[in-house]
């Protein structure tokens, strides 16, 4: 049993990842801005939820000390533009790694799990992927002072992700779909297993100084994977690709919304292919996607007649 500090272990990965942990009897903090926002890690018995803000030098250094191990999975989507990359992904993506690798340093403590992207390039069309490689270079330039394994997922899918089951809801509102970098490919792996690869990096020396990228069995391309969702939610939808030319202004457009959906920095991230030839590290066979989202997907195409009752009812 040790004691492990998750970063970032209240969102969608890092949830699974916790649960994940939990299982192999390891003591584990998990800092959030709101503990409420944490309901089903604080059923867990090893799990404790704390109230902290991560980006506060000495509450770091608290959280970090009496630790055998950190994981870090901060990531954001959107940020304020800048170059080469704008302050939120700085703050998130480059100033957290160097803070959590000084307050390691500090405590002595010299294993790091640390979550990137795949297509994360200092050259990188996108300031999402140039702000992850400078994340990785902050690990890389200390290698020795930290041991630290980088983790670079394609996209990340499950029960409860912002991906299929978003496609899943625009393909229930709206009776077409018009969509931006419709040919980006992506690789999409489960959260299940990404969960799986952080646990095996915690329990093996080997994966020390490495980096692993982690992708599922098969390619898509977007257009296809909002096919699939809208087909498996039992709305199918016709997906109609747009010029790059309308994909920027649809992107422009969204920017604009209370809740952002889809950035032009986004849209430059899909530039660069999702994919990887490298095979799953730690021999697990990653799980199929077409085999597996169904039953979540379609277990919603079942519920939906209640939310048409609930809207007329107001609620």
């Amino acid at each position: 049993m040790s004691k492990i500090l998750v970063i970032g272990g209240t969102g969608f990965i890092g949830s699974h990842v916790v649960s994940r942990l939990a299982r192999d009897g390891h003591v584990l903090s998990v800092p959030t801005r709101l503990r409420q926002r944490a309901r089903d890690l604080l059923l867990l018995p090893t799990v404790d939820v704390v109230e902290a803000d991560i980006h506060d030098d000495a509450i770091l250094d608290g959280l970090v000390a009496g630790c055998d191990a950190v994981v870090n999975l901060v990531g954001v989507l959107h940020s304020r533009p800048g170059n080469p990359y704008g302050p939120d992904f700085a703050r998130a993506h480059v100033a957290l790694p160097r803070r959590i690798l000084d307050a390691c340093y500090k405590a002595g403590i010299r294993r790091l799990v640390h979550m990137s992207a795949l297509g994360a390039m200092p050259d990188a069309p996108s300031e999402y992927l140039r702000s992850k490689s400078a994340g990785e270079e902050v690990l890389v330039a200390a290698r020795t002072r930290i041991d630290a394994t980088v983790l670079r997922p394609s996209v990340v899918f499950g029960p409860d992700d912002r991906f299929l089951n978003l496609f899943a809801t625009l393909n229930r509102w709206f009776p077409v779909l018009f969509l931006g970098c419709s040919k980006a490919k992506f690789q999409p792996v489960h959260v299940d297993d990404v969960a799986e690869c952080v646990a095996r990096c915690i329990a093996d020396c080997d994966s020390i100084h490495r980096c692993y990228d982690l992708c599922g069995p098969n390619v898509y391309t977007l257009r296809e994977l909002v096919a699939f969702a809208g087909a498996a939610s039992g709305h199918p939808r016709p997906v109609i690709g747009l010029s790059d030319g309308l994909a920027y202004f649809q992107a422009w457009a969204m920017e604009w919304m209370p809740k952002k959906l889809l950035s032009r920095d986004n849209l430059r991230s899909m530039r660069v292919p999702s994919v990887s030839s490298a095979g799953f590290p730690f021999g697990i066979v990653p799980q199929v996607l077409v085999a597996t989202a169904p039953a979540w997907l379609g277990s919603k195409a079942n519920q939906s007649h209640y939310d048409d009752f609930r809207g007329r009812a107001g609620r």
